[in-house]
C-alpha cells in the first residue's frame, strides 16, 4: 500500500507559539552562547515529560517555557527564531503561518512592547521573503496577568492591522483568571478588524469555549477539543463554522488526554467541525506540523481524502485573503490528484 506525502500537502499553520517554535538545536546553541543553564529536560532528556493535569504540572511546563524564552537575548536571536520557524513550516507543507506572541514576555529585554513587536514583524517580513511562505502575527494576552494589560496589548495590536498582525489571542492556563474579564480587550481588537482567537476548551471543559464565544466574540478557538463534551455547544461551533485549532501532540503531552487515540479528532471531524491542526509548542512537545497530520493518518485512520479536507479547513480558517485561499485550495486538489507513492 502506498500513500501520498503529507509534507507536500499544502496547508496553513494557525497554532504555533513564538518561543515554543524554536528548534531544540537552536535552544542549546543560544543557551551556550549566552550562558543560560538549561535543565536536563531541555538539553539531554529532550523532549521533556510533561503534564498539566494539575497546577504543579502546569508550573513545570511554564518554567521550562520561560527558560527557553530567556535564551532570546539579541535581535539576531529573534530573527533566527522566526526564520527557522518559517523554514520548518515550509518543509512541512505550510504556505501560511500565523505565529502567536505575547510581547509583554520580551519587553524588558527588547526595550518595550512596541519595539519588540516592530522587531518580530520585521523578522516575519524577512522570513516570508526568504522562504516563500506568508508569516503573520497574532498578538496574545496572558490569562495570568491583569485584564488591563490585555487592553494595552489589544491597542498595540490594533496599530498594526494591515501591517502583519492579523489576530488577538488569549493564552496560558485556562484555570487561572476569569475569561470574561478580558472582554474589553477583545472588543478593542475586534473593532480594529482583528480576528479573535482565544484559547479555550483544553485544560478546562466546554464551558470555556462557550465563554470565548459569548464574551470574547471568538472567530476561532485555540484547541477547543472539549467541545465534544457538550453536544449543543458542538453543534453551535459547527453551524457557525468556528474553527478549532486542534493540537494532538500537546493534548497528550499536557495530560488533557491519556493516549493519542483518545484525542477526539475523528469525532470533531465527523460532526462537521472546521479543524486546523497545529503543533502548539514543538520545542516542548517534540513534533511539528506534518507530524500532526501523520497522527491523524496513523492513529485516527484518516484517508488521504480526509487529510486533504483537514488541509482545506486550515486554509478556510486562516486570515489569508480570498485569492491566496483559492490558490491553496487548488493546490490541495492537485495533491489529492497525484498518485500515492510514499510507502506506508
Amino acid at each position: 500500500m502506498t500513500q501520498r506525502d503529507l509534507r507536500v500537502l499544502p496547508k496553513t499553520h494557525l497554532h504555533l507559539h513564538f518561543s515554543g517554535s524554536m528548534r531544540h538545536l537552536t535552544l542549546v546553541e543560544l543557551a551556550d552562547k549566552h550562558g543560560v543553564r538549561l535543565p536536563d529536560a531541555l538539553r539531554t532528556d529532550w523532549p521533556p515529560e510533561l503534564s498539566a493535569a494539575d497546577e504543579r504540572g502546569w508550573f513545570r511546563f511554564q518554567r521550562l517555557y520561560d527558560i527557553a524564552r530567556s535564551v532570546l537575548r539579541t535581535e539576531d536571536d529573534v530573527r533566527r527564531l522566526v526564520r527557522e520557524a518559517a523554514e520548518d513550516d515550509r518543509a512541512d507543507g505550510s504556505r501560511w503561518l500565523e505565529i502567536q506572541v505575547d510581547p509583554s514576555g520580551y519587553a524588558n529585554r527588547f526595550h518595550g512592547i512596541t519595539e519588540f513587536t516592530d522587531l518580530v514583524l520585521d523578522a516575519a517580513r524577512d522570513a516570508s521573503a526568504s522562504t516563500g511562505i506568508a508569516v503573520q502575527v497574532i498578538i496574545a494576552a496572558n490569562r495570568t496577568r491583569h485584564p488591563l494589560d490585555a487592553r494595552t496589548l489589544a491597542r498595540l495590536a490594533s496599530q498594526y492591522v494591515g501591517r502583519g498582525v492579523v489576530g488577538f489571542g488569549l493564552s496560558n492556563d485556562e484555570r487561572r483568571g476569569t475569561t470574561s474579564e478580558f472582554e474589553p480587550a477583545f472588543r478593542i481588537a475586534r473593532h480594529a478588524g482583528l480576528l479573535a482567537a482565544p484559547h479555550g476548551g483544553e485544560l478546562c471543559g466546554p464551558a470555556t469555549v462557550r465563554t470565548c464565544l459569548d464574551e470574547l466574540g471568538a472567530g476561532r478557538i485555540g484547541h477547543g477539543v472539549r467541545s465534544v463534551e457538550d453536544p449543543d455547544l458542538l453543534k453551535r461551533v459547527v453551524d457557525a463554522q468556528i474553527a478549532l485549532e486542534v493540537c494532538p501532540a500537546s493534548n497528550v503531552s499536557l495530560g488533557v488526554y491519556r493516549r493519542p487515540e483518545d484525542v477526539p479528532l475523528r469525532r470533531l471531524y465527523e460532526a462537521g467541525a472546521r479543524i486546523a491542526l497545529g503543533a502548539d509548542d514543538p520545542l516542548l512537545f517534540g513534533s511539528r506540523l506534518a507530524e500532526q497530520y501523520e497522527t491523524a493518518r496513523t492513529v485516527h485512520g484518516f484517508t488521504d481524502a480526509e487529510l486533504a479536507d483537514l488541509a482545506r479547513s486550515s486554509v478556510l480558517a486562516s486570515t489569508a485573503p480570498p485569492e491566496a485561499q483559492k490558490t491553496l485550495l487548488t493546490e490541495i486538489d492537485e495533491w489529492l490528484g497525484t498518485p500515492a507513492t510514499v510507502p506506508a
